[in-house]
């Protein structure tokens, strides 16, 4: 199957993903400022290069894609129908990365927690993100991940959580 747009603008559309200062990662970067938290922006001397790094709680963020970053049962981690080979191959990769990436943070002693961009849709589901993620700051656990099932409130039996927007 053909691309739909040419190749300058399909150029042009993937140039335009960023991979810093996303909107997810935005909303929960003034989400924590507001609840006084100080951090550390995409440093280059931690390892990944996690988007926050809070030193005084010896702690780093991800804010990841569902999409790049394979969010496990997540109706936006959807494969392209087009060169399949490809695409999980570079998910493959990726999901690889953040793992090392993960495993050598735990071992050098950071606490590492994964905010998925599902989880920070709605404002009410960045507040409740933004509420475990200060719990867990202040906690001794070593890691957290939160997705859209752990911050959405529980929904009425027989209510299709994939409808709601």
């Amino acid at each position: 199957m053909t691309d739909i747009v040419d190749r300058q603008t399909r150029s042009r559309m993937m140039a335009g993903i960023k991979g810093k200062n996303t909107k997810p990662e935005l909303a929960l970067r003034r989400a924590l400022h507001a609840r006084g938290f100080r951090y550390r922006l995409h440093s280059k001397n931690v390892n990944g290069r996690p988007d926050l790094v809070l030193p005084k709680h010896l702690a780093v963020i991800f804010v990841h894609g569902c999409f790049w970053h394979r969010h496990e049962g997540c109706r936006y981690a959807t494969t392209p129908a087009t060169r399949v080979a490809f695409w999980q191959a570079k998910f493959d990769a990726n999901v690889a990365r953040d793992s090392a990436v993960r495993g050598a943070l735990l071992a050098a002693g950071w606490r590492v927690a994964t905010i998925w961009e599902c989880a920070l849709r709605k404002p009410e589901q960045i507040a409740a993100a933004t509420d475990q993620l200060s719990t867990w700051l202040f906690s001794e656990t070593e890691t957290l991940e939160l997705g859209e099932r752990e911050v959405s409130p529980p929904t009425e039996e027989g209510e299709d959580v994939s409808s709601s927007n």
